[in-house]
């Protein structure tokens, strides 16, 4: 009778769940709010900022909360922090002259071993839960990954003097919204190639510019970021629709 061998078969498997780092940023001058911070504007009672924070402090995978700020609102933001018991927060750091300069004060305090990022405007206190899941999942498996909706209106582009010069097709055009979210190597990667970086007006832009590919999680009409009064009552009008 020939001996069969037995041959020893074994998989290491990884258990560790991805954890997700957030920077908040919310250190815009709110010059279309007139004088009033837009920040500290209450929707349903509570302010904008907030909101935003409750909703990360809430979610499962976010593990730690940056917050970046105005110089002259980080007190303010501390007092927010304390009285809604946002316990995720580990830094409200100051922003810079740009968005992408703010997000990179951000980034710097990252712990050195984070690897995913989400990052998210401060003025969008409506995100939901099952949009910062979405993010966060399809980070596991791309470099670059951003919520956006189909655009509903009719897209023409102008010259300098206002003349239509043609009609852009909708059916593949979205408009992008926040969170977004990185790699935080490859996206550091990404800014030290690109050099200047100022002119860009998202995060994923960047990532894009670098040669990576940015992919698409659905968003909603909902998840708006106020920055006009007229969005404010837009806001509350949303927020009604849910409480109904």
């Amino acid at each position: 009778m020939t001996e069969t061998k037995h041959k020893l078969e074994y998989r290491i498997k990884n258990n560790k769940k991805a954890e997700f780092s957030a920077i908040i940023v919310s250190a815009g001058n709110s010059t279309r709010m007139g004088s009033v911070n837009k920040q500290m504007l209450t929707i349903g009672g509570i302010e904008v900022v907030a909101r935003t924070l409750k909703a990360f402090e809430a979610n499962e995978n976010i593990k730690k909360i940056i917050l970046v700020t105005r110089a002259d609102d980080i007190f303010a933001m501390q007092m927010l922090a304390q009285k809604y018991n946002i316990s995720k927060i580990s830094d409200i750091v100051c922003g810079g002259n740009s968005r992408q300069e703010s997000v990179l004060n951000g980034v710097a305090r990252l712990d050195k071993t984070c690897n995913f990022v989400l990052i998210h405007d401060g003025a969008r206190p409506l995100i939901s839960q099952e949009i910062i899941n979405s993010v966060c999942k399809k980070l596991e498996t791309s470099v670059a990954v951003t919520c956006a909706v189909k655009v509903k209106d009719t897209i023409k582009q102008v010259d300098a003097d206002g003349k239509v010069i043609k009609t852009v097709p909708r059916e593949d055009l979205v408009a992008v919204q926040t969170p977004q979210g990185v790699r935080v190597h490859e996206y550091m990667r990404a800014v030290g190639k690109i050099g200047e970086i100022s002119g860009f007006t998202d995060d994923t832009s960047i990532m894009e510019a670098a040669g990576h590919e940015v992919h698409i999680v659905e968003g909603s009409y909902k998840n708006i970021k106020i920055t006009t009064p007229d969005d404010v009552i837009i806001a509350e009008g949303f927020l009604n629709e849910v409480e109904q």
